[in-house]
């Protein structure tokens, strides 16, 4: 294995260090984890598929059933609502602490999350009257906006939940998920209206977001309750998959009668308590993990570019497709994902996308660094500590 340079090494000591030992180093792996996992999925069953002079998107799910694990693996949004509602909870409990008001520490979380935002909005408006202006057929250019803007809804759903911390804090899990349960039981077993689904888009997020508000609360420290969580969630989740007609994929594969995700079903929620369960009882492995200097750093990294990383994945994706058009209909990347050589020539592009989304996060990462000085600012703290004359990033919350 090559060696990691010194100078690296080095600065992964002083991060390790300048970290408040109070600071639980799980619930930054599991945020990274979540991230990650979601950028990833969405690389590997988004496709744009050249059809002429038009893009059009497409997923190898669609096609390939059989990759229906693959949602199973990454689509991480439940560990992301739940570490969230861990975090806004202890932070609300933290600036009431502090005598910091309500609206001050809702300004400072929002600054964080929206801050980021107005690049992209900027960005993909000029992009499409650009592209508009120059030809492009609308087809196309619904396509692409469409994709670079999708990770907004999650930030509405999280602002809104987050605005609602006060009030969620103390309330069951159960809740929420006896009403994604009477929505399904209605919309699929009584032939309800299909618009009733969208009352699962707060109630779905509901459930994770409050189990987090849980975590806080201590409620969940057991082992027992992880392992309680991961195996009711994957049973009813099979039950549901296998006997009450829900679709495997946890994502929308286009075309679908129905989709677990958009809105969520009772099938995606139980499935996001399973990967809840799971995250929880990781939480020990990993951090022991984060005790080795080098795997926090890296975890440091993805955190304090959650927001960007997050914002950009998909542009990165299109910009990469983009300019392979300039050479030819490239494999796996622009054209139809109908069978294992797709995947496999897919998995090669990954790295050229990674590299895509390094660029762009050097170009808009500064957005996200903006929001969090006025996150500071709205909330009267500081989240720099200075070890050896250099200052050092000593908490890493973005959402």
């Amino acid at each position: 294995m090559r060696r990691v340079p010194p100078a690296i090494r080095r600065a992964a000591a002083r991060l390790d260090d300048a970290t408040p030992p109070r600071r639980d180093r799980a619930v930054d792996a599991l945020r990274a984890l979540a991230i990650l996992g979601v950028v990833l999925g969405h690389w590997l069953v988004t496709a744009l598929v050249a059809d002429g002079d038009t893009l059009r998107a497409a997923s190898p799910l669609d096609r390939m059933p059989w990759l229906a694990p693959v949602s199973w693996v990454f689509q991480t949004l439940a560990v992301f609502f739940m570490v969230g509602g861990h975090v806004a909870t202890r932070s609300l409990a933290s600036a009431r602490a502090r005598g910091v008001s309500h609206r001050a520490w809702l300004r400072g979380r929002l600054s964080r999350l929206f801050t980021p935002v107005s690049a992209v909005v900027v960005v993909w408006t000029v992009a499409a009257a650009g592209l508009l202006l120059g030809g492009a057929s609308f087809v196309t250019v619904h396509t692409v906006v469409k994709l670079a803007l999708s990770p907004l809804w999650f930030l509405l759903v999280f602002a809104a939940l987050t605005a609602a911390t006060p009030l969620l804090a103390r309330l069951n899990p159960l809740w929420p998920l006896a009403v994604v349960l009477h929505v399904d039981l209605v919309r699929f077993g009584l032939g309800g209206p299909a618009w009733l689904g969208w009352v699962n888009l707060a109630a779905g997020w509901l459930v994770p977001y409050t189990l987090g508000a849980a975590w806080t609360r201590g409620e969940l420290e057991r082992p027992r309750a992880g392992l309680l969580l991961l195996v009711g969630g994957a049973v009813t989740t099979a039950v549901l998959v296998l006997w009450a007609g829900y679709p495997a994929s946890m994502v929308g594969v286009p075309g679908a009668a129905v989709s677990n995700l958009n809105p969520p079903t009772l099938a995606a929620v139980t499935f996001g308590l399973a990967q809840c369960g799971l995250a929880l009882l990781l939480r020990d492995r990993l951090r022991r993990a984060m005790a080795r200097p080098l795997a926090w750093a890296a975890v440091a990294a993805v955190n304090l570019s959650a927001m960007t990383v997050f914002l950009w994945h998909q542009t990165a994706m299109m910009a990469t497709t983009a300019t392979g058009l300039l050479v030819d209909r490239l494999p796996g990347l622009h054209t139809l994902p109908d069978g294992p050589a797709w995947v496999a020539a897919r998995l090669l592009w990954l790295p050229v996308f990674a590299v895509a989304l390094v660029v762009c996060r050097a170009a808009f990462h500064g957005f996200e660094s903006a929001g969090e000085r006025r996150a500071r600012r709205s909330e009267g703290g500081s989240r720099v500590v200075r070890t050896g004359g250099r200052a050092e990033p000593a908490d890493l919350r973005h959402v």
